[in-house]
C-alpha cells in the first residue's frame, strides 16, 4: 500500500495539476514582481479617495472641535465609539487564525493567516484612529501614558479605558511580532529572486534569513511561542473592551454577559471580514488554487457557529433584562426593539442572526457570490449591534426631560467612511509588496494535502474503493478542480 500521511477522504487544500514548489513561489509573488494590474489600480484609486475623505473630516474636526459630531448632552458616545469597537473586532480573526489554529495543527490555515494577519494590524490601526480623533486635542495625546507631567496629572488605573490602552497596545505589539515573523522566509524569497535597490530593501526586511535547519528550527519555536501569548489575547482584548461597558451603572450595560458575548461577536465580524478579502482577493491575483471551497466553507461554519451565539447572547440579554426585575433595565430593552431605534435593532437582527443561518445549506455555504455578500451583511450586522448598545442605551436615561435623539453629521459619516478607505489603502499597498499568502507554509502541504498528492495515490490503485469514491464527490464543489481527469480513474 501506498505510504501517506493523510486519509484520502480529507478534502485537498491545494488543487490544480502539476503544483510543483517552484509554481507557489511563482503564483505568489506574481503581484509584487509585476507591475498591478487594472483592478489593483481602481481599488487603490477609491481607497485613496475614502483616505482624503478621512483626512478633509478629522482635520474639520481639529479645527472646530467635536462639537462638528453629532454628539449632544445625553449622547456624548456614539459614532466614534462605535466606529472603535467596530474596528477592534474585525481584528479578531487574524490572531484567531494565526495563533490558535497553529496551536491545534489545523492546516487549513496556512493559506489564509498571511492576509488575515495583515487585517488584523490594519483594522487595529484605523481603531486607534478613533482614539486620537476623540480627543480632540490630539496633541495633548500623552497625558494619557502614565508618566508624570507638568500638570501633576495620573491616569485612573480603575478606569476600564485604561485597560484598553494597556490590552490593544499589547494586542497590537504581539501581533504585529507574528506577522512579520511568518513574513521573514517569504522575504527572503523575494530578495533572492530581486534585483539592485528592491533586493537591497528586501535583504535589510529578511533580516539575514538563510533557510538553514538552524534557522527553521528557531522560525517554528518562536511561531509556537508567539502563538502561545497570542491566544490569551484572543479572548483578553474584546473582554476588555467590553469592560467599557459592563463596569458602568448605565440599564443595558451593565451585564455580565458582555465579556463573552463580545468576543464571540468579535470573531463574527472578523472571519466575515476575511472573507470579504479574500474572495475578492484569491480572483484578482489568481490564487484559486491556494485559497480554496475548503477554506471559504471552513469559514463559512465559523460564521454560522459565532453568529449562533451571538443571537443566543441577544436573547439571554432580554431574559435577564426581564428577569432582574428592575424596570430601568427592562425598558431599556423594549426601547431598542420598539422605540425611536427599532429599525437599527431590528436591523441588527436580521443581519447577524437571522442571515447566518442560511449557511445550514450547503449550496449557499459553497456559492462564491453569496458568501462574499453574506460577508458584507454579518459587518453591518455588527456595526449595528454596536449603534444599537450605545446609543439605545444613552438617548433615554432616568429623567425623561433629557431624552434626546442622536442625528450624526457629514463629519460623523465621512469619518468612519474615511477609515475604510485607509483600511483598504493599506490592504492594497500590502499585497502589492508583500506576499498575500505565506508560500513557505503552503508549501509544506504540497505532498500530503495537495489534490496532485492524492490523486497520485487514487492512480496507484491501492485504496478502499468506497473511500475514494467519497473523495471525488468532495471534489464537485471546487471551482477549482477538473472533474474530468477523474472519469477514467
Amino acid at each position: 500500500m501506498a505510504s501517506h500521511n493523510e486519509s484520502i477522504i480529507r478534502e485537498p487544500l491545494i488543487t490544480g495539476k502539476g503544483i510543483t514548489y517552484a509554481q507557489i513561489t511563482n503564483d505568489v509573488l506574481n503581484p509584487v514582481e509585476n507591475k498591478p494590474n487594472k483592478a489593483w489600480w481602481i481599488g487603490f484609486t477609491v481607497a485613496s479617495l475614502g483616505s482624503l475623505l478621512w483626512v478633509v473630516s478629522i482635520s474639520y474636526t481639529f479645527w472646530f472641535g467635536l462639537g462638528a459630531w453629532g454628539l449632544n448632552k445625553t449622547v456624548g458616545w456614539a459614532w466614534d465609539i462605535t466606529g472603535f469597537v467596530w474596528w477592534v473586532g474585525i481584528g479578531h480573526a487574524g490572531t484567531l487564525i494565526s495563533a490558535v489554529l497553529l496551536i491545534f495543527r489545523q492546516n487549513w490555515r496556512n493559506s489564509i493567516n498571511r492576509s488575515a494577519e495583515a487585517m488584523t494590524i490594519f483594522a487595529v490601526i484605523c481603531a486607534a484612529t478613533y482614539i486620537v480623533a476623540h480627543m480632540g486635542r490630539p496633541w495633548l495625546a500623552y497625558f494619557t501614558l502614565p508618566l508624570p507631567n507638568q500638570y501633576v496629572l495620573w491616569v485612573n488605573w480603575n478606569s476600564a479605558l485604561m485597560m484598553d490602552v494597556f490590552a490593544i497596545s499589547t494586542y497590537f505589539s504581539v501581533s504585529l511580532l507574528f506577522w512579520y515573523t511568518g513574513l521573514l522566509p517569504d522575504i527572503a524569497s523575494i530578495r533572492d529572486r530581486a534585483t539592485g535597490l528592491r533586493r537591497r530593501i528586501y535583504s535589510i526586511l529578511s533580516f539575514g534569513w538563510t533557510g538553514s535547519v538552524k534557522t527553521w528550527q528557531r522560525f517554528e519555536t518562536v511561531s509556537l511561542i508567539l502563538a502561545g501569548i497570542s491566544t490569551p489575547l484572543v479572548l483578553s482584548v474584546h473582554t476588555i473592551v467590553s469592560f467599557d461597558f459592563a463596569t458602568s451603572l448605565e440599564p443595558g450595560w451593565h451585564t455580565t454577559i458582555f465579556p463573552p458575548y463580545f468576543v464571540a461577536g468579535a470573531i463574527f465580524s472578523g472571519f466575515a471580514m476575511v472573507q470579504t478579502l479574500l474572495l475578492v482577493t484569491r480572483k484578482v491575483l489568481g490564487l484559486e488554487n491556494y485559497i480554496t471551497m475548503f477554506h471559504i466553507e471552513s469559514m463559512n461554519k465559523i460564521i454560522m457557529l459565532t453568529g449562533s451565539i451571538v443571537g443566543v447572547a441577544y436573547i439571554t440579554e432580554f431574559f435577564i433584562a426581564w428577569y432582574s426585575g428592575v424596570e430601568y433595565e427592562q425598558y431599556a430593552f423594549i426601547n431598542r426593539a420598539t422605540g425611536p431605534y427599532w429599525w437599527a435593532y431590528w436591523s441588527m437582527m436580521s443581519c447577524n442572526v437571522i442571515s447566518p443561518q442560511l449557511f445550514w445549506s450547503s449550496k449557499l455555504r459553497r456559492s462564491i457570490k453569496f458568501s462574499w455578500f453574506l460577508s458584507i451583511i454579518v459587518n453591518i450586522g455588527m456595526w449595528f449591534e454596536r449603534f444599537v448598545i450605545i446609543v439605545t442605551s444613552l438617548h433615554r436615561d432616568y429623567i425623561p426631560s433629557s431624552w434626546v435623539m442622536f442625528y450624526p453629521t457629514w463629519v460623523d459619516v465621512s469619518v468612519f467612511i474615511g477609515s475604510i478607505g485607509i483600511f483598504f489603502t493599506m490592504f492594497l499597498l500590502f499585497i502589492r509588496v508583500l506576499p498575500s499568502v505565506a508560500m513557505a507554509e503552503v508549501k509544506l502541504l504540497l505532498k500530503t494535502s495537495s489534490e496532485q498528492s492524492k490523486k497520485k495515490e487514487i492512480e496507484e490503485g491501492h485504496l478502499d474503493p468506497v473511500e475514494v469514491q467519497y473523495y471525488k464527490e468532495s471534489l464537485v464543489k471546487y471551482d477549482s478542480v477538473d472533474m474530468s481527469d477523474y472519469e477514467k480513474i
